[in-house]
């Protein structure tokens, strides 16, 4: 198979309409046979402050929701947001005074307003975690709640939750948590995963050992860049071109049915989007 016969998704990448290269970005991934794309909002930070109230929410999910249209009309297929509350806001919220309890509040009063984004039109699916770095034990009890909240809101509206947390293979609580609010394990998608994870679904990392490794796995994955769009860090975490190149390799080394796996079943199977049919070359 060529890699012009397929659909090509980056399973997770970043947009910055404020101060990134934004749209250039897309247009590389589209030059190099990227199809489709799954934005996610950068922190609100990093876009219009440390979010501490629904306007501001709506704010940075408004920017990336207007990226993702832009997007749109430079690819072959389309993009789709995923909104959500970045995990490390809860530092940046402890920080400035709030206890840990109010900061939690804030951060799910944000899901919320996600969750609206995704049942009333543009997002796909909404995103939370919890920090990857070490925290005390209050705020990581919280941060808990804030990722099983949105294990409820995605439960309520069928929908799946990207999740950024620490590192590791072994997740298998957090995907019984999910469960236990009547969400399908399936819908949990650990972002920046490596090619072996137990519990959720895994967005690897496009990397090709790590993505060797998923294939000999043999299990549900998607592909992902993580790329930042930050003009001090070009190219960080990957390219916007390094998923569909992997592609182009992985079809070179005749991995068909991985890529299958990657960029159509997976994608229909956890978010019930047609790689496919909303293709047109």
């Amino acid at each position: 198979m060529d890699i012009e016969e397929t659909p090509v998704l980056d399973n997770h990448l970043h947009l910055d309409p404020v101060q990134g290269r934004n749209t250039e970005a897309v247009e590389d991934f589209a030059d190099h046979g990227g199809t489709h794309l799954l934005v996610l909002n950068k922190p609100s930070w990093h876009l219009v402050e440390a979010a501490t109230d629904e306007d501001t929410f709506r704010e940075a999910f408004d920017l990336t929701v207007g990226a993702v249209e832009d997007a749109t009309d430079a690819l072959p297929g389309r993009a789709w947001p995923v909104l959500g509350v970045h995990p490390a806001l809860i530092s940046k919220l402890v920080e400035e005074g709030y206890t840990p309890d109010e900061a939690r509040d804030i951060m799910q009063a944000g899901l919320d307003v996600a969750a609206e984004y995704v049942t009333d039109g543009p997002a796909l699916a909404i995103k939370s975690g919890r920090p990857h770095y070490e925290v005390d034990e209050a705020v990581w009890d919280v941060s808990n709640d804030v990722m099983c909240h949105a294990f409820e809101l995605a439960a309520a509206g069928d929908f799946a939750v990207q999740l950024h947390t620490e590192g590791g293979e072994e997740f298998e609580q957090v995907a019984q948590w999910a469960e236990q609010r009547g969400l399908d394990r399936r819908q949990v998608v650990k972002h920046y995963s490596g090619g072996r994870l137990q519990g959720p679904t895994k967005s690897v990392l496009a990397d090709k050992d790590e993505l060797e490794l998923a294939i000999e796995e043999d299990e549900p994955f998607l592909m992902e860049t993580d790329y930042i769009d930050d003009p001090e860090r070009p190219g960080a975490v990957l390219g916007p071109k390094t998923v569909p190149r992997r592609v182009r390799w992985l079809l070179e080394n005749g991995e068909d049915e991985a890529v299958r796996t990657a960029h159509v079943e997976t994608p229909e199977a956890v978010y019930g989007i047609d790689t496919e049919a909303t293709l047109s070359r």
